[in-house]
Parts: C-alpha cells; sequence; structure tokens
C-alpha cells in the first residue's frame, strides 16, 4: 500500500523542531580595561613568584636503622642438634659466654664414633701422663743421689787437701832437717849412716806427698766426672720428658679435635642483650642456620642507613637535614622525625654489601652510595607508652637535593636543549 503524501513540507517539520523555545538574556559586557588590568597583574604576580619564590628538588630514599657497633647475628658453623642452651632472650651476656652446644657427632651400628675415640684417646694421654709422672720421679730420685755423691767426695775432697797440706809442710820441714844434716856432716857430727837415714825419710815423706797429691787429683778428676754425668742424666731425662709431653700434647690436639667433631659450643661475640633466640634443644639446625642475635650495649649509637643513588650524590653534604618516616610508625599518627648526615661515602657499595641488607636488596643496577643518618630521637611515646625505634626497622627518607628559583626549574628544559645542540666544550 502506497504511502499517504504529507500534506506539510518537511522543511517546515524541521523548522518546528529545532526552534528554540526558551527567552535569551544577554549579559553585560565586562570593560576591557578591567579583564586588562586583571591579566596583568596575574602576569606579574606569577613572574614575581617565579622570581622569588625557591623549591628543593627531593627524593625519596629506602633505608634502614643500624646500631654502631651492630647487632650480632650467631649462625651455626656446622649442621647439628641443638643440645643444651645457656641463656634465654634478655639475658646480659660477656663475650665468650657459651650459647649453645651443638651436637656434630656421628652415630654407627657400632655406636657414636666420636665418644669412641675420644675415649681411646683419653686412655693414651693418661699412660702418657704417667709415664712422664715416673720420670720425672726417676729424675729426681737420680740427680739426688748424684748430687749425694757429689757432696760426699768434695768432702772427701776437703780432708785429702787438708792431709795433701799437711804433707807438704811435713816434707818442707824434711828437707830443712836433711839440709841441716849434710851440713852436720860436714862438721863431723853425724855419721854417713845417719845422713842416709835421714836421707831416705825425707824420700818417704816426698813420695807420701806425692801419692796424696795423686789421690786429690783424681778425686778432683771424679767429681768433674760426677758433674758431668749429673747434667748428661738430667738431659737425658728431660729429653724423655718433652718426647712424651710432646707425644701427650699431640693427643690432647687430637682430643680437642675429636671433641671439635663430637659437639661445639657457640659463644657470645661481644657485651651485649640476647635479642632473640632462634632454636631450642633437640631442633636439628643447618650449616648457616641463624641462632640467636646479640645487641650491643657498650656506646650504643643508631643510625639511619640509606642508599643514595649517583644522580643524586652531588648535592647532599654532611650536616644536612632529612625526613624521616619508619615503617612500623605511620605518619600519618607519628609523623615525621628529624635526622642529620653524619657521613657519605665516597665510592659507591659493592654489590656484596647491598646483598647484607633487606633495605637495598631491592635495589635496581646502578650505583649507590652509603649515607649514614644521625637519629636525634630514638624513643616515641604513643599514649604515654615509650616505643623504642630497634635495629633493621625500615623507614624512608625524604632527602633535599638542589635548590633553585622557579624560573630556573621552568627553564631547565631550555637548558637541556641547549646542551643537547652545544658542540665539543672548548673548541
Amino acid at each position: 500500500m502506497e504511502n499517504k503524501k504529507s500534506i506539510f513540507r518537511s522543511d517546515a517539520i524541521d523548522y518546528q523542531r529545532q526552534k528554540w523555545v526558551g527567552k535569551a538574556l544577554l549579559l553585560s559586557k565586562i570593560p576591557a580595561p578591567v579583564v586588562a588590568g586583571t591579566s596583568l597583574a596575574f602576569i606579574v604576580a606569577l613572574v614575581m613568584a617565579m622570581i622569588l619564590f625557591d623549591y628543593s628538588r627531593r627524593v625519596d630514599v629506602d633505608g634502614e636503622v643500624i646500631t654502631l657497633p651492630h647487632s650480632i647475628n650467631i649462625y651455626s658453623p656446622q649442621q647439628g642438634y641443638i643440645t643444651f642452651t645457656f641463656v634465654k632472650v634478655g639475658d646480659r651476656v660477656k663475650k665468650g659466654d657459651p650459647l649453645y652446644e651443638l651436637d656434630v657427632s656421628r652415630t654407627t651400628s657400632s655406636g657414636n664414633v666420636s665418644y669412641a675415640a675420644v675415649e681411646s684417646i683419653k686412655k693414651q694421654s693418661a699412660n702418657f701422663q704417667a709415664i712422664i709422672h715416673k720420670l720425672e720421679g726417676n729424675k729426681t730420685s737420680i740427680l739426688n743421689n748424684l748430687q749425694h755423691q757429689i757432696d760426699n767426695y768434695a768432702l772427701a775432697h776437703k780432708e785429702t787437701e787438708k792431709i795433701v797440706k799437711n804433707a807438704w809442710e811435713g816434707m818442707k820441714k824434711m828437707n830443712a832437717s836433711l839440709t841441716n844434716y849434710e851440713g852436720y856432716l860436714k862438721k863431723g857430727l853425724i855419721t854417713q849412716d845417719q845422713l842416709n837415714y835421714q836421707r831416705a825419710q825425707a824420700l818417704s815423706q816426698q813420695s807420701a806427698w806425692q801419692s796424696l797429691s795423686n789421690q786429690s787429683n783424681q778425686e778432683i778428676i771424679q767429681l768433674a766426672q760426677l758433674q758431668s754425668d749429673k747434667i748428661t742424666r738430667g738431659a737425658e731425662l728431660d729429653n724423655q720428658i718433652i718426647q712424651n709431653q710432646s707425644q701427650a700434647s699431640d693427643l690432647e690436639r687430637q682430643l680437642a679435635e675429636y671433641k671439635a667433631s663430637n659437639s661445639l659450643i657457640i659463644s657470645a661475640k661481644l657485651d651485649g642483650f640476647i635479642e632473640s633466640m632462634s632454636v631450642t634443644p633437640g631442633q636439628m639446625v643447618e650449616t648457616s642456620a641463624s641462632l640467636a642475635q646479640i645487641k650491643p650495649i657498650n656506646d650504643v649509637k643508631y643510625y639511619l642507613l640509606l642508599w643514595l643513588p649517583d644522580n643524586s650524590l652531588p648535592y647532599i653534604k654532611i650536616g644536612d637535614g632529612i625526613n624521616i618516616r619508619y615503617n612500623a610508625f605511620p605518619s600519618d599518627k607519628f609523623g615525621q622525625f628529624l635526622g642529620k648526615v653524619a657521613s657519605v661515602s665516597s665510592l659507591p657499595a659493592p654489590p656484596q654489601e647491598l646483598r647484607g641488607y633487606s633495605s637495598a636488596s631491592r635495589k635496581e643496577t646502578g650505583a649507590y652510595y652509603k649515607v649514614l643518618v644521625a637519629i636525634n630521637n630514638t624513643e616515641i611515646s604513643d599514649k604515654g607508652k615509650k616505643l623504642e625505634i630497634s635495629s633493621g626497622l625500615q623507614a624512608k627518607a625524604i632527602v633535599f637535593l638542589e635548590t633553585k628559583p622557579l624560573y630556573q626549574w621552568a627553564t631547565s628544559p631550555v637548558n637541556k636543549i641547549k646542551n643537547s645542540v652545544t658542540g665539543v666544550v672548548g673548541e
């Protein structure tokens, strides 16, 4: 069926649809001087702000709280079982105090290997100690006996010397008497037989003196021989004692090694408080497993350790202030804390050092410099409750870098373009 033709023109119908039925109101125009003045004032204010006001560039840096000296983490040197703990959390320990006893022995079907070896070495060591004791007793007895002989010979020699001296005096008198008898013979006062008898007496006295003198010399030789024997026997016995002591010392070393292979005493490495203990008796630990943490107590200073990227290094110096926000104390409640830069490393931190800190282990590739920040306030108060910061506490710091007027920041892209199109400097 064909459509009926409309009696109205389509243009008239479109006009009626688009016809504005509302009432238009024309607002009064703002005078041009007012618009110009307002615009000029805005531009002047903007230019003055760009000239007079400064802005400091800043960067957020991850960090963590450390102590100097550092808190000490005690690790297991070997795999084994904890057999005994000597301390508990909160105890104060001194350097060298035992913390744990670690059993690292081996057990087979025939029993504990290390224990059997230790018992065998103890028996050998006891035998050597007994031998050494006997040798020392023999040395004392032999040397005392020799000294007794020396003393007796010395007394006998003194008596012999007296007799020799008396014989010498008698021989001198006999020779003088013989001289007188020879004079008497010339004067005819005595006979030749009497002179011969006197000469025989003098020769007999001389022979007796020579015999006693030889005996005295023999006694001197015997004394020297006894002295030499005493020194020689003493040296021989000392050598035997030293040899046995050396063997005993070697056994003691072996015993220490076997004891070390049987159980280890893990001790404290500095004075401090036991902050935490990770294992309990009967628990098996692997090599390098964390066992305990010791908090130092002598002259402890708290620092915030930051890792500053290399592009920020030229703008920071010792004494600069930074804002610190601890992760454990949200800044919306506790606010920010002041810190002062205490030291800035002049060399980038090696990767091994970065891996040793949790705040640096997430760093991307690039050079980072170690910055130590002195912390002014180590206690935080919350409704009368005092909270202390501790080593390892994670934090973020706002580090303030260069400060320039606003117009210099606005023109910095132009400077970058200038540097990119400039030729070689100095030519």
